[in-house]
């Protein structure tokens, strides 16, 4: 090992790489490690904007410069992409959320020492990071943080609190785990909270599921241009602007299909925006996602028919799946091995697959690539700045 290695890379956990496969955390390319792991910041690294980093589990990249970070987050797809020796239509375009756009987030709360610590837990550790500052949330959620530690604190006894803040169209949907009310006197105080912070809804989990404790009206998150109802714990994408983004490739891929198949839909993300002219079958298992987005298409007016459907259990057949000129699908990051393996075999033109894990889609793409499709467009999206995590669009087309 000569005295000093430079940084060439950064790996899919965060670490920065050298040329004999050396792995050193919180670098960038362009720094210099000594063999004592001393490390001197190259053109490329930066000065963290945030306290808390590297302590807080919240982030893990905040040493890379604004072009680093996006080369990170396209060489995460693009090196799924070759793991599955999938050829890459063209260089892969990313897309990064600002600071300060996270729109949900869990914390953890808990009383050590007396007082009470809310914030991320430190990477690989039950540690919470007491939170003073956060360049990821939105201004209103993390204006919840200090009045949310000073509520908690006044708390008898043992604190342990998961939370779970969501802004929606009405404010900030507070969701509260493992906090124990009993006694009127402590419900009033929790709803005096709720009131004076204008919380949208404020719900409880003490055990026996979520039960919504404050709701001055429905809440909502608007969709496609629809107000959509928000069941307690719904998948929601982290930022509008990510969102925007991937309803953007969408859009573009799938202009001019008449019928389109939106598979894993939740609450409707995609249904809605691609709904007029097209008509959209959304198709989704969680019974509260369903109902939402089924009530919200009713009142909307948008030609969108929405389907209870367990797709893990009971995929979309081929044949099911050649009344329509597109598809479109958005599963968990286990990926949508079953279905995937039935679109494979149909005649479906277009295919858009969003996901927020590349090595669940490339298994799956290769899948399709397999069964005649080839990978046109590949996007990728960056909505967890700062973080490993990243999510893609892609489009295939019948070859």
């Amino acid at each position: 090992m000569s005295a000093l290695e430079e940084i060439l890379r950064v790996a899919a956990r965060g670490d920065g790489v050298t040329a004999s496969g050396r792995h050193v955390a919180l670098t960038a390319p362009g720094d210099l490690v000594a063999a004592d792991g001393a490390i001197t910041p190259g053109p490329h690294h930066m000065v963290p904007p945030c306290r808390h980093f590297p302590e807080c589990g919240g982030c893990q990249l905040q040493q890379l410069d604004e072009e680093t970070l996006a080369r990170f987050v396209g060489e995460r797809v693009s090196n799924a992409v070759d793991g599955q020796h999938l050829a890459v239509p063209a260089a892969v375009r990313v897309h990064l959320s600002p600071p300060r756009t996270r729109r949900r987030a869990g914390l953890h709360a808990a009383r050590r020492g007396g007082a009470i610590k809310i914030g991320f837990h430190e990477a690989g550790s039950h540690r919470i990071v007491d939170m003073r500052e956060c360049h990821v949330l939105a201004p209103e959620l993390f204006a919840l943080v200090a009045p949310l530690r000073k509520m908690l604190s006044r708390q008898p006894g043992k604190i342990a609190v998961d939370a779970e803040l969501t802004l929606t169209d009405q404010g900030v949907d507070l969701a509260l785990k493992g906090l124990s009310v009993e006694g009127l006197s402590a419900i009033e105080a929790l709803l005096d909270f709720a009131r004076t912070q204008g919380l949208a809804r404020l719900t409880l989990d003490q055990g026996y599921g979520p039960e919504a404790t404050w709701e001055p009206e429905p809440v909502t998150v608007t969709l496609g241009g629809v107000p959509v109802p928000l069941p307690p714990g719904s998948f929601l994408q982290a930022t509008a602007d990510g969102e925007a983004a991937l309803i953007a490739a969408a859009r573009e891929w799938l202009a001019g299909a008449a019928t389109i198949a939106d598979l894993f839909a939740g609450l409707g993300t995609f249904a809605f925006a691609l709904a007029g002219p097209a008509k959209v079958l959304a198709v989704e298992a969680a019974q509260a996602a369903h109902l939402a987005c089924k009530a919200a298409a009713g009142r909307s007016g948008k030609p969108v028919h929405v389907l209870h459907r367990d797709l893990f259990r009971n995929p979309l057949q081929p044949a099911e799946l050649d009344r329509f000129a597109a598809v479109l699908l958005d599963p968990p990051r286990a990926g949508a091995r079953d279905q995937i393996a039935h679109i494979a075999k149909s005649v479906v033109p277009r295919v858009v697959y969003i996901s927020c894990n590349p090595a669940s889609w490339a298994r799956d793409a290769a899948t399709l690539v397999a069964g005649g499709y080839r990978l046109a467009q590949l996007r990728a999206v960056g909505q967890f700045r700062w973080s490993t995590h990243v999510e893609l669009a892609s489009l295939f087309v019948r070859a």
